[in-house]
């Protein structure tokens, strides 16, 4: 069963999906990609995920560094999470470029080169923002392009982080 939670942020509602113990979505309201996780039956509960997910939320929205990760269930391709787990390495107020990430990315496939439009579409399905950091990926130069929740979200969240190029 696929269960859901409403947070309210400072930056507009956000909607949190579970398998009942694990995290398995965080998506913006009316986000782009919204829900595409999601199962189609699915039921409004409060659960133990949701009640650490909106502690950890609180306290990244309070402008701390959250000390923990809720527990995750990452369900997607195998090329995905591998640029999913190279966003959740970039530091708290850091970002890194789709070209950097598409660079590691080659070099753990052993290949010359990768391809930074498909990191970028890897990066605008995350299904799990905030915690998986897609607002840390930033363009050439650091240019603010693609965020699916929207560009001006993504830019509160940098300025909450203090973001620095990394």
């Amino acid at each position: 069963m696929t269960y859901t939670y409403h947070y309210d942020s400072p930056l507009g509602g956000i909607t949190l999906s579970s398998n009942g113990t694990e995290l398995t979505g965080l998506w913006f309201d009316g986000q782009k990609y919204f829900g595409d996780t999601l199962s189609e039956k699915y039921e409004v509960r409060a659960l133990p995920i949701f009640e650490q997910t909106g502690h950890w939320l609180d306290l990244y929205f309070s402008g701390k560094e959250p000390d923990f990760t809720p527990s995750l269930c990452i369900q997607t391709t195998p090329f995905r999470k591998a640029v999913w787990e190279i966003m959740r390495s970039i530091p708290y107020g850091m970002t890194m470029t789709y070209g950097e990430i598409a660079k590691k990315i080659a070099e753990q496939k052993g290949i010359s080169k990768m391809s930074a439009q498909a990191v970028g579409s890897a990066v605008g399905h995350n299904c799990i923002s905030i915690i998986i950091p897609c607002h840390r990926v930033v363009g050439a130069n650091g240019s603010m392009t693609g965020y699916a929740g929207g560009i001006e979200k993504k830019v509160q969240l940098l300025k909450l982080e203090h973001a620095n190029k990394g």
